[in-house]
């Protein structure tokens, strides 16, 4: 599906793209024309190729969902961003991190912005109601303006899913240090394989804004490159965040076997108190357990009517006296 706008101060008109011609009348109208391309056919993507003179590796690349990066083509700049989102998948973790190209193709007074996916990206239609309603400061600036409006959307939701993620962990690590299970690694390992996703958007992402933001990219313009520079330097922030976060992991996991640990510890406390009082019972009750001679004096004390009770007895206090000493040590 393709839409068109062309906007100027307190002006926007909507173009009906239904051929390449169509889409030639948008790009020579007065003003900076905006065309939205989303899940386009194989036809759809040869008539923005050729009305506006793309290079089909270009369109390779939104479809092949390749690292974000910029490039420099003759006439314009080719900016592949991804949008990132925290969705239900289809293997045993809760969620995924779910991502999405999305192509700027940015030209003197033109900005095409394409997606594969038939969906409605909040990166780009946020944007683009914002000139439909002649909202902010976009109507008044050039295509690389409104490219850096959607961008710097896009990085927004880099900060969304990373308080999403940072929520998450401590709560996971809340629930260790209160109920340890092994379920919690399983999540936890589920969130180290969500950053890891996410880094491996967010490195790319960094370098091919620095790229604009330095002033390298021809289609960007000196008095753009300040907005660049912000968006590059919540970048350098998400990057920080995510390897904090990543560090925070191995955290909670080594809090995990700690507290597994202390816990084993514990009761390998307690079986060894009870071990140690049952010894000196054993002992007793080993030695009159013997078999002795016809004789009685061979253990004088069987010839005592209160041998006995006394041996019970006397069992009794070594067992209290142990429980006193192994109480006043804190061993229990």
């Amino acid at each position: 599906m393709i839409s068109a706008i062309v906007y100027d101060v307190g002006h926007v008109e909507h173009f009906t793209i239904d051929s390449e011609a169509d889409l030639t009348a948008a790009r020579e109208a007065p003003g900076t024309t905006w065309v939205r391309v989303s899940a386009p056919t194989l036809d759809e993507q040869r008539q923005i190729a050729d009305a506006f003179g793309l290079h089909p590796l270009e369109l390779e690349d939104i479809r092949d969902d390749v690292r974000p990066k910029t490039e420099e083509f003759d006439g314009h700049t080719f900016v592949l961003v991804k949008t990132v989102a925290l969705e239900r998948g289809e293997t045993t973790f809760e969620e995924e991190v779910r991502t999405q190209p999305v192509g700027l193709f940015v030209g003197d007074d033109w900005l095409v912005t394409v997606s594969i996916e038939d969906e409605r990206i909040p990166a780009v239609s946020d944007v683009w109601q914002s000139v439909e309603n002649q909202e902010g400061r976009t109507l008044k600036q050039g295509p690389d303006f409104a490219a850096y409006r959607v961008i710097d959307r896009v990085v927004s939701e880099y900060f969304a899913l990373l308080d999403t993620v940072g929520d998450t962990i401590e709560e996971i690590e809340e629930l260790i240090l209160s109920t340890p299970d092994e379920t919690l690694i399983e999540d936890l390992n589920a969130v180290r394989r969500d950053l890891l996703s996410f880094r491996k958007v967010v490195w790319p992402m960094r370098e091919a804004v620095g790229t604009l933001a330095r002033g390298d990219a021809e289609g960007v313009r000196e008095t753009t490159e300040k907005y660049y520079r912000d968006v590059y330097d919540h970048l350098v922030e998400i990057v920080d965040l995510t390897e904090t976060y990543r560090d925070l992991t191995r955290g909670t996991r080594d809090i995990y076997l700690n507290v597994v640990s202390q816990s084993t510890n514990e009761v390998m406390k307690r079986l060894t108190v009870v071990a140690t009082i049952f010894i000196p019972l054993t002992f007793v009750v080993g030695v009159y357990g013997m078999n002795f001679g016809d004789h009685a004096t061979n253990l004088p004390e069987l010839t005592w009517p209160y041998a006995y009770p006394a041996v019970v007895v006397g069992m009794a206090l070594v067992t209290g006296i142990l429980l006193v000493y192994f109480r006043t040590e804190g061993w229990i």
